[in-house]
């Protein structure tokens, strides 16, 4: 034994039977597949094909993917295999712009809760010397 996982070693021999020596070489980027892709070979897969044979007919990286396709679809339908927004919303990163009276009524209630601090304080303070 190598000192791997059973699962690691299981998953480093499928790939081997899927790409060969190649399963040792890294893509220089992560590939994305469309979402007629994914749909096809879900639907391929559920229809009784292996996943080995459409990962190689796909060129797929792993079996694992069609797999994990196959999950999303069921739990998800299409919706699930299709491309999710990245990063953040638009818009979130500019800050709100505050009107004058915003900005006036902020400045009030922080200066009230400073004000009912400070007297909270000085009520504490009298009684420790009554």
């Amino acid at each position: 034994m190598v000192g791997g996982s059973i699962s690691a070693t299981r998953n480093l021999y499928r790939r081997f039977q899927l790409h060969g020596r190649l399963c040792l070489v890294e893509k220089p980027t992560k590939q994305q597949y469309s979402y007629e892709i994914k749909k096809e070979v879900v639907e391929r897969h559920l229809a009784g094909e292996t996943k080995m044979d459409l990962a190689r007919e796909f060129g797929l990286s792993s079996d694992q993917l069609v797999k994990d396709w196959s999950w999303k679809w069921r739990k998800g339908g299409d919706e699930a295999l299709k491309p999710k927004p990245k990063g953040r919303p638009k818009g979130s990163a500019e800050p709100k712009r505050l009107t004058e009276e915003e900005k006036l009524r902020r400045q009030i209630a922080r200066l009230e809760a400073e004000n009912a601090y400070l007297k909270k304080l000085r009520d504490l303070r009298k009684q420790g010397r009554a």
